[in-house]
């Protein structure tokens, strides 16, 4: 570390380049590769590796801007495939990417409505794709910025739906609808996609195929939770509303389902599938919302995507991987950006004490072990994911065994309720065999006390007839004595009449005691049957009551032992469950140790990052300094070149230079656009005072360009008036003085902050407005006008292209009625060449007109369009010159086809007119490039639609040849019947008929000549400049050069056949 803290300043100035800055620059490169690489024009698939980088460029910085930025430059409206490609993209980074890209995608949902609008509109087989995939897309970020609980790649759990959905059945009634909505936007695009699929018989290993089967995985992903959350929330609804009330639901969740049903099975059946995701299957019939019970056989689907075995290989073309981990550290890439600046910096000051230093090894070798530290914190990462991965896999798999083990747990349970439902209502039987068995023995109990009260009448009865009879034989004796005793007679009478009476008494007594006795007997006797028929039927009943007792008992036996064995399954899964968690847990354990391990080595590394931060510090300072002496040596230089050109004012061999207005003009239009470059480079200077880049090349284009106007405006003072000659040598003497004080105000500290090249900007000015009054005046001539005639001709010259595309169309229909065979084959390859040429005129006009739109806005700055096409008066003539060439070619190639096809014409006229408009257009190129941007997408657009034209003309001196060929009969030569005289005197004559063809090729080329020179006069191109673009010499002297750049555009040569000269106007100093 203490060598670290002793690095020389020569050290400390070589890392000012490992800043955030490079990395930033390095970031935005790379995700501008990936972007570009995974969305163009080409029917291929998305690469999985491009995606992955832009995927990881918004977890990097946290959002999707870097994306947007990039994707709004494409031209999504001028391809099809593209906004196709570009839309997967989308979709990807809304469900793999950093969860603040759906607010930045929101910004432009606008830009995506429109896209869909567009294409939508259109009839392209892509287009309609297109169009329903931005609806899929806008669907989806306002669903997830609505409910965010719920993340763009679906995955959330059943809490967090329930959570979502609230306790109020009207958000989930509504939440239900949307999840609807949601899934019929994606079941669309993914049916539309088939049916093209199968209308075009494409197959799916072809890349037109897979180009648009690769979006569907990610449609599988969202469709499986959406699937779901359906049947979750449908559930919920029946659980709280009538049937009736969601009979819509039903039947509207009954047709997504046959419809994802179908289109699981049609995606599994295709190879492509096979092995980029496994598909789940779905059930043979969708859910019964009006059974509660059947939830609990409800399984959620679950799709896999299966890990990559054989790492992907990277094309050549590709940047290298982006690091995960941002570390502020110095890269290879930008150490090595700059070694000829160590280079000359070496040269200048020499190495450290006469050689290299020790330090700088320790400075190397810290930043070997750091870059080992950070590939071994690399590889533990993707270790770490790894084994992250598969836990996941198996959780998912041991979830799906849960699963079902919970299914077969409410299985087990609803069979238990079903077996304690009867077990109760046989203890109920049971319960009224007892109640019956107690009634019974209460009965018996009954009659064994009837029979005692029996047993007991009768021995009273008994004794009643013993007492009787003792008082017979009491009464026989009572005789005996009466009739024994006559004394007692009276006595006797009396006592017998008392006894008759006693023993009538009695027997009276005793016959109705024996009355009631048998009475209550036979009661007794009937009660005692009814009892004993009670008794016989209860006995029936209960052995009947046994029977089914002893058969219930057995199926409790048997249901006893089935849920004890189901009990015991649950609880060795639960317990297999458990030791499975206890592993993961274990692992987890060991990843969070070793994530610790590489949280501490990671802040050691930052703590040694920290340190060399406050060294970095010490090296801004040091390099504000050496900025600001780059900056006066710059000053310095530009003093002394305009200095020099001051200097050249005085000169008398300068007397002799001379120079046209309009270079001057040239001249002073570049530098005061130099003047605006410099304003902003000393402006972005002064907020970032570690970069004088811009401030430096802006000062060294000022500086020439300056001298230059200067030098010039000297020379064309030499050609003016007095009076204008004057006044310009003293604006020139005035801009240099107000440079050379500007300058100086730039070369210190104190006078920095307030230089301002105003001044220098009107003395420019003014050298501009000389220059123009000393132009020609023919050449100002309806300058007011210049603007509104410019659009005026590109208009014509469409409506003239348009008016030639309808009379072609005319012209065939014509000649398919008129003509037949070789000569309508012929006629229709001809027209066929030049309708093509004409929609490729048109696509010229169109991106002409965007040029222009652009150069315009560009260099008009706050005026006014018709004042800069004033200011630039030669540029719009020749513009407007173009345009009419252009519209001129289009009408004269319709003419000229109308005779070829009436027969009436010569095939050479459509062959000139061809040339002639390929010339028009290149002369149109040509004016529109003068003033364009030279890294301008729309010229690129230009030149390319230029390019089209050429091909398309050859197209159509190709097919115009041809068709000549075919209709022209050659006569066969025979000069087998010639004598010698008579073959002697055929050459001659044929001789003179080349001598006389060849005499008036000579004048006709003669004649081409004049014709060209009087068109070059009236364009207003000099005689001189003619003789030079066509490789002569002149005989006047050349004037002396007062720029290093050429004064003068170099014509192309003459080309052989007829055609406008392509006189392109004067350029600017870009």
């Amino acid at each position: 570390m203490n060598s670290i803290r002793q690095v020389p300043t020569r050290v400390k100035s070589r890392r000012t380049e490992a800043n955030l800055g490079a990395e930033r620059e390095h970031f935005d490169k790379q995700q501008l590769s990936s972007i570009s690489k995974a969305i163009n024009s080409t029917e291929t698939p998305v690469k999985e590796k491009h995606a992955r980088r832009i995927i990881l460029g918004t977890h990097r910085e946290k959002g999707a801007y870097t994306f947007w930025s990039y994707a709004l430059g494409f031209p999504l409206a001028s391809s099809s495939i593209l906004s196709w490609k570009f839309c997967h993209v989308l979709h990807k980074v809304l469900r793999d990417g950093h969860r603040n890209v759906l607010q930045d995608c929101m910004r432009h949902h606008g830009s995506l409505v429109e896209v869909g609008k567009l294409w939508g509109n259109l009839h392209d087989r892509y287009g309609q794709l297109v169009a329903l995939y931005t609806k899929l897309l806008c669907t989806k970020m306002e669903f997830h910025a609505k409910h965010s609980e719920i993340p763009p790649n679906l995955e959330a759990t059943d809490e967090v739906l329930e959570r979502t959905a609230g306790t109020d059945i009207n958000n989930v009634f509504q939440l239900t609808v949307e999840v609807f909505d949601y899934m019929d936007a994606e079941l669309r695009l993914a049916e539309t996609v088939i049916r093209q699929l199968n209308t075009s018989i494409a197959i799916s290993t072809l890349t037109s195929g897979q180009c648009r089967l690769s979006p569907l995985i990610q449609v599988i992903q969202d469709c499986s939770p959406l699937y779901h959350f359906t049947v979750k929330l449908l559930f919920k609804l029946h659980a709280c509303l009538p049937a009736d009330t969601l009979q819509g639901h039903r039947e509207r969740f009954h047709d997504q389902f046959h419809s994802l049903k179908t289109f699981f099975n049609k995606a599994r059946d295709m190879m492509y599938f096979k092995r980029l995701i496994q598909i789940p299957k779905l059930p043979d019939s969708p859910p019964n919302f009006l059974h509660a019970a059947s939830l609990a056989k409800h399984v959620k689907p679950v799709v896999v995507i299966p890990d990559e075995d054989e790492p992907e290989q990277q094309d050549d073309d590709d940047d290298d991987p982006e690091p995960l981990i941002e570390v502020s550290d110095v890269s290879t890439s930008s150490i090595q950006a700059q070694p000829q600046q160590f280079d000359i910096f070496d040269q200048t000051f020499g190495p450290p004490n006469g050689g290299f230093d020790d330090r700088d090894l320790q400075i190397e070798s810290l930043k070997r072990d750091l870059e080992l530290l950070r590939a071994e914190l690399e590889r533990v990462k993707a270790e770490a994911q790894r084994y992250i991965t598969q836990l996941k896999s198996q959780i998912n798999s041991l979830e799906a065994e849960l699963e079902e083990q919970r299914v077969q747990k409410q299985r087990a349970l609803v069979e238990n309720e079903q077996l304690r439902m009867e077990l109760e209502a046989t203890r109920r039987r049971i319960t009224e065999h007892e109640s019956l068995q107690t009634t019974f023995i209460e009965a018996e109990k009954r009659a064994q006390a009837t029979e005692q009260r029996y047993n007991k009448l009768k021995e009273k009865h008994t004794e009643l007839v013993a007492s009787h009879a003792e008082l017979l034989r009491k009464s026989a004796d009572t005789v005996k004595m009466l009739s024994a005793t006559q004394q007692t007679q009276e006595e006797v009478e009396r006592t017998k009449q008392q006894l008759s009476f006693e023993v009538d008494r009695v027997k009276q007594e005793a016959d109705m005691k024996l009355e009631e006795q048998k009475f209550e007997m036979e009661k007794l006797r009937r009660e005692l049957e009814e009892k004993m028929a009670e008794v016989m039927h209860i006995k029936a009943t209960l052995q009947g009551s046994e029977k089914t007792t002893e058969q219930m008992n057995s199926s409790m036996t048997a249901l006893q032992a089935e849920k004890e064995r189901l009990m015991r399954s649950v609880s060795e899964k639960e317990a297999e469950l458990s030791s499975l968690r206890q592993a993961a847990q274990v692992q987890q354990s060991s990843l969070q140790q070793e994530r610790e391990r590489n949280s501490r080595e990671l802040g050691e590394l930052q703590g040694k990052l920290q340190e060399k931060a406050s060294q970095e510090e010490q090296l801004k300072q040091k390099l504000l300094e050496e900025q600001f002496a780059l900056l006066r040596g710059t000053v310095t230089e530009a003093e002394n070149i305009i200095q020099d050109a001051v200097a050249k004012l005085d000169d008398p061999l300068h007397i002799r230079c001379t120079s046209s207005p309009d270079y001057l003009v040239n001249r002073a239009e570049a530098t005061l656009g130099s003047i605006d470059k410099v304003k902003k480079g000393h402006a972005d200077y002064l907020s970032n005072m570690g970069d004088a880049g811009g401030l430096l090349r802006a000062l060294t284009q000022f500086s020439h360009l300056a001298a230059d106007t200067i030098i010039n405006g000297s020379a064309t003072a030499h050609m003016a008036p007095t009076d204008h000659a004057d006044r310009l040598t003293e604006n020139c003497r005035g801009c240099a003085t107000q440079s050379l004080q500007y300058l100086r105000d730039l070369k210190s500290k104190t006078t920095l902050q307030r230089a301002d090249p105003a001044s220098i900007r009107i003395i420019v000015q003014k050298i501009l407005h000389l220059g123009q009054e000393l132009r020609p005046k023919s050449m100002d001539v309806r300058q007011d006008e210049l603007g509104d005639l410019v659009d005026k001709e590109m208009a014509a010259t469409s409506a003239a292209i348009e008016e030639a595309v309808r009379r072609i169309d005319e012209m065939m229909n014509q000649a398919r009625k008129d003509t037949s065979g070789v000569k309508l084959e012929v006629n229709e390859r001809i027209l066929n060449s030049c309708t093509d040429l004409m929609k490729a005129i048109r696509m010229l006009v169109i991106a002409s007109t965007d040029l222009q739109k652009e150069i315009v806005e560009s260099g008009r700055g706050a005026a006014t369009i018709k004042e800069f096409y004033a200011r630039n008066s030669r540029w719009t003539e020749g513009l407007i010159s173009a345009a009419k060439a252009v519209g001129w070619g289009a009408t004269e190639m319709v003419e000229s086809a109308d005779k070829v096809v009436l027969h009436t014409g010569k095939y050479e006229e459509l062959i000139v007119c061809s040339h002639e408009i390929a010339a028009s257009t290149a002369q149109l190129v040509a004016a529109s490039k003068v003033k364009a941007e030279r890294n301008s997408k729309k010229l690129s657009a230009l030149q390319q639609a230029s390019r089209h034209v050429n091909e398309m003309a050859a197209n159509v001196v190709a097919s115009t040849k041809t068709g000549q060929e075919h209709l022209e009969e050659k006569d066969t030569m025979d000069f087998s019947g010639m004598s010698l005289i008579k073959l002697r005197k055929e050459e001659m004559e044929s001789q003179v008929k080349v001598l006389e063809l060849e005499s008036q090729l000579e004048n006709e080329r003669l004649r081409l000549g004049e014709l060209r020179k009087k068109h070059y006069n009236l364009a207003g191109v000099p005689l001189e400049q003619i003789s030079e673009g066509n490789g002569e010499t002149s005989s006047l002297a050349h004037p002396v050069s007062m720029s290093p750049k050429p004064t003068k555009p170099v014509l192309m040569k003459k080309p052989a056949l007829a055609q406008k000269p392509n006189i392109p106007s004067k350029t600017t100093f870009k």
